[in-house]
This record gives C-alpha cells, sequence and structure tokens, in this order.
C-alpha cells in the first residue's frame, strides 16, 4: 500500500517557464512558506530539472529539512503531459520526448507529479485561490494566447495525450479565412486572447467611419479596448460584447462536456474585472440549458502563484 503524502509536512512546488522557474515550499495544508524564481537555462549544455533538484536541496539545507519531511515535488511544464509523466515535446524548454517524472526522482531522490502548466494553474485556484470551495472548475487564462485547465472531482483532467484543457483551439467559427498559430483557422483563441481583441477592434476600425476614443491609441491593446468600454465608448461596448459572446460560446460547449461548478477567468485580460465576467455569464446562459445556467464565474486571485500552489497540490493529491 502506498504511504499517504498527508502524513508529511511539506511539499515543493515548480513551475518551469521558459524564461523563469518558479518555486515554492508549502505546507500540505496549503500554506506558502516560501518562494523564489531561477533562471532556466536552456540548452545542452544545461540540465533545468537538475537545477531545481539543486536549488530545492538548498533550501532543505537552509530551513534544516530533510527528503523524510517531504511528499515530494509536483512539476509544471509548458506542453502536454502524458499519464507516466512523460513528455513528447516542450518547444519552449527545447525538450523532445522527456521521462520527466523519472529523471526528477532520480535527481532528487522524493516522489514527484507531472503536470501541464495551465492544468497545475488550474488546480492551484480550485485550492487556495478564486475557485477555493468547488472540486469541479474550468480555469481560463486570457493572455497572448487562450489556455485552460479543467479540473473534475478535484482532479486534473489532461486526456490521454496531454491535451486536455487546451480550449483556445476550439473552433468557434468555421468561416474564418485567416490562420491561428496552431496551423487551423477559427479559433477561440482568434477572437478572444489580448492579442485576438486587437485583431478583431482593428479589423472593426478598419471597415467602420464610428467615432472612437480607439482611434487615438498610438498602439492599440486590449486594455485600451476594454478600459474605453468601462468608460462608455460606444464602439468599444460593441467589441467589448462580441468578445465576450465568443468567449461564452467556446465555454458553453467546455461546459455540455464538463458541467463545472465555476469558471475562474485569468491572464492579462481577466485584469478588467467583472465587466468580463459579468458579460460572459450573460451570453453563457443564453447557449446553455437546465441547471448550467447556475455555473459561476469568478476571476482568479492567485496571479503568477496559481502554477507553484498547483504544483504543490498535484504532489500531495498524488500521494493519497
Amino acid at each position: 500500500m502506498r504511504r499517504r503524502n498527508t502524513m508529511k509536512k511539506y511539499a515543493f512546488g515548480a513551475d518551469i517557464g521558459g524564461t523563469t522557474v518558479k518555486l515554492g515550499l508549502f505546507t500540505t495544508e496549503g500554506e506558502l512558506l516560501e518562494k523564489w524564481e531561477i533562471p532556466t537555462r536552456t540548452g545542452r549544455e544545461y540540465d533545468i530539472l537538475q537545477d531545481v533538484a539543486d536549488s530545492c536541496r538548498g533550501r532543505m539545507s537552509q530551513t534544516n529539512l530533510g527528503q523524510n519531511d517531504f511528499a515530494g515535488i509536483g512539476i509544471g511544464v509548458p506542453g502536454p503531459v502524458r499519464e507516466d509523466g512523460s513528455v513528447d515535446v516542450c518547444v519552449n524548454l527545447g525538450w523532445g520526448k522527456k521521462q520527466v517524472k523519472e529523471e526528477m526522482e532520480a535527481a532528487l531522490g522524493m516522489p514527484v507529479a507531472v503536470g501541464n502548466d495551465a492544468n497545475v494553474a488550474a488546480l492551484g485556484e480550485m485550492w487556495q485561490g478564486g475557485g477555493k470551495g468547488y472540486e469541479n472548475v474550468v480555469m481560463v487564462t486570457l493572455g497572448t494566447g487562450v489556455g485552460g485547465g479543467i479540473i473534475v472531482g478535484g482532479k486534473m483532467i489532461s486526456g490521454a495525450h496531454g491535451y486536455g484543457g487546451e480550449i483556445g483551439h476550439i473552433c468557434i467559427n468555421t468561416h474564418e479565412t485567416e490562420y491561428c498559430n496552431c496551423g487551423k483557422r477559427g479559433c477561440l483563441e482568434q477572437y478572444a486572447s489580448a492579442t485576438g481583441i486587437v485583431r478583431m477592434a482593428k479589423k472593426a476600425l478598419e471597415s467602420s467611419e464610428e467615432d472612437s476614443v480607439l482611434r487615438k491609441a498610438d498602439s492599440l491593446t486590449a486594455k485600451d479596448v476594454l478600459d474605453a468600454a468601462k468608460f462608455g465608448d460606444a464602439f468599444a461596448v460593441k467589441l467589448t460584447e462580441d468578445f465576450c459572446r465568443r468567449l461564452a460560446r467556446g465555454l458553453s460547449f467546455v461546459s455540455c462536456v464538463t458541467d463545472p461548478d465555476i469558471f475562474v477567468i485569468g491572464g492579462g485580460v481577466s485584469k478588467a474585472g467583472s465587466i468580463i465576467t459579468e458579460t460572459v455569464k450573460k451570453y453563457f446562459d443564453g447557449y446553455v440549458f437546465g441547471s448550467q445556467k447556475d455555473t459561476k464565474f469568478g476571476l482568479a486571485t492567485l496571479g503568477n502563484d496559481a502554477g507553484i500552489y498547483g504544483c504543490a497540490k498535484l504532489i500531495i493529491e498524488t500521494g493519497k
């Protein structure tokens, strides 16, 4: 029988990004004791996982904690993760096929759990953030792209190939002529990301002569559009309504499959606040049926720490 990790008092979380690795030392009850960063050193001469292991050992030495005090370490990586903790590719890290779990266990000598970075961020928000108190959560990250993480019954859904939660590439427009970065056309990401909001705004400005403060922007951003909408600019309001309608349609597809308690909205675009959650909810209710209309919408609260929280939760849950 596997020993329960909840008998241990501490856990590490490591969110590996293309530029930095965010690390956290947690209690298994969910308290973040310390957080720090190390650079992500890519290239053949470097070993990212060994760098993480060395950093964790250093922190253990500073805090007088030993391996027996730890449930283990959870790791988030920017790419699909298979059930055995391996990845086929992580472009931003320069990885092809890699046995992340196996290699990290060898490097650090403690249990390891591995998840996709968006999925572990969702797990973190469920545990201690905007989705706290719910076990069925979908996190939607609206940034340069659209990311997602799906939690059902308190567990991450990664799928057979590690692509569970890639909601940004749901096709919501079969008539789109421009291509998404993934190579398809009509993806949610083309309309609901910061990049997508700007793309649609520029197209609308070019095809209309309607007066708007947006015409005075030197370099138009999604924040410009949403701020203008909040101040009542009629043209920006229409753009925001269109963006939220498209996002709501995509999330209604997700709801029909996962039926979450709550959608937690994060990423840079979410800083606009309730104008997004309230407008998306309005359109969402028009797309779904039955008690799906009870689904809540909230904002993420952990910011850039969501990943390390989720990584810690992942290893704690793995040992139960």
